[in-house]
């Protein structure tokens, strides 16, 4: 494991919702938008504003099996990106993971 492997697994674990997002893309503002409506705190990583953005890219890839942004993570659990994030709350089953 490199050392930003281990630097995204610490990110990933030190809040119970951490979004990996870039500043521009619109599923990631639907993803963030969900967990405002649910006034869930949230960890953004905006990766385009990070000089190791593209590399932290490829290791989600790697963990989840998709690089898109935004990755979502609930206590430490990958749950896909905005459309994702979006279902899941308007099931109720993201209620579910709290």
């Amino acid at each position: 494991m490199t050392a930003l492997t281990d630097t995204v697994n610490q990110m990933i674990s030190s809040e119970s919702v951490v979004i990996f997002s870039k500043t521009y893309c619109p599923y990631c503002k639907m993803a963030k938008e969900v967990f405002d409506k649910m006034q869930k705190k949230y960890k953004a990583i905006e990766l385009d504003e990070r000089d190791d953005g593209d590399n932290i890219q490829d290791i989600l890839g790697e963990m989840t099996g998709a690089r898109s942004v935004p990755r979502v993570f609930v206590n430490g659990e990958c749950l896909g990106g905005g459309t994702d994030v979006k279902k899941l709350y308007e099931s109720g089953d993201l209620a579910k993971k709290f």
